[in-house]
């Protein structure tokens, strides 16, 4: 059994309508419709308060309806995961690129256009969506800022308590024109992109959203060695005589040396606390 069926009986038990659902969970009746005809999928338990409203309302045991909301998205996703999703509305690709700075604009519409959501066009928007999402997920419970939102994209705020919902459960292969409206466009000022490096600047709209910018980047880096003292380094530690009073950041210092081919000697490192410590070498 599941969430529509459990909700149909139920208003039918109880003699109510969608409407009044609607009312009590905070949200359209067009959206309680398409809930029970199926046509949306129900959102995820752990970032809505819907379940916990309508479970009141429908006077059904605390958790019945997230339990069985769980159920339903899991075997939609399998049944996503064996079906691939068709690319972006061109809407959206035409959204995302008047966000680009302006000096790279032509630059980067030109290889969306030669690679149509290719490997650029996918980050690009997968970047955008993740900070908005972590945006509207912080401010989720926040009425005033859904107002301010709603205000913003000409929606009410029982209207805007839904697209959020569904937006939260969007993906890049998913995301529609009405999410880009209601959420991209609001949110996010401006973005850049190193096509070199590939990484990314958003700027957000500092009336909606904490912080100015973002930034994402792609850094190449070194693998980790096991962490192994030189003989000499050892040998230098255990001599009293060269080592003395020697810091323990002293000690991370020559640790992090690196050397090739002969191997250094305690006295190296003696000779190279010696040069550490002289005021010569440094400018105050």
């Amino acid at each position: 059994m599941d969430v529509c069926l459990v909700i149909k009986e139920r208003l039918q038990v109880l003699g109510v309508g969608q409407k009044d659902l609607a009312a009590a969970a905070d949200v359209t009746e067009s959206y309680i419709s398409q809930l029970l005809t199926r046509k949306k999928l129900p959102p995820a338990p752990d970032r809505t308060d819907i379940y916990e409203k309508m479970g009141k309302f429908l006077k059904l045991s605390s958790g019945k309806l997230a339990k069985l909301a769980e159920l339903q998205r899991r075997e939609a996703l399998q049944r996503n995961f064996e079906d691939p999703p068709a690319p972006l509305f061109h809407e959206v690709r035409e959204l995302v690129l008047s966000k680009c700075a302006p000096a790279k604009q032509q630059q980067v519409r030109a290889i969306f256009e030669k690679q149509p959501f290719g490997e650029l066009e996918r980050l690009v928007t997968q970047k955008l969506l993740d900070v908005i999402k972590q945006v509207a997920r912080e401010e989720l419970k926040s009425e005033k800022w859904l107002h301010s939102v709603a205000r913003l994209s000409g929606r009410s705020y029982k209207q805007m308590r839904v697209i959020i919902l569904e937006f939260l459960d969007t993906d890049v292969f998913h995301v529609s024109l009405e999410n880009c409206v209601s959420f991209l466009e609001p949110l996010i000022d401006s973005w850049d992109i190193d096509l070199a490096g590939f990484g990314m600047q958003i700027v957000l709209n500092r009336r909606l959203a904490p912080g100015q910018s973002k930034r994402f980047e792609f850094v190449e880096t070194e693998p980790v060695q096991p962490s192994r003292d030189e003989p000499g380094l050892n040998g230098f530690l255990k001599d009293a005589s060269l080592s003395g009073n020697v810091t323990q950041d002293e000690i991370e210092f020559l640790r992090r040396l690196r050397f090739k081919g002969k191997r250094p000697t305690p006295l190296y490192y003696y000779r190279e606390l010696q040069n550490l410590r002289d005021p010569l070498h440094f400018t105050l």
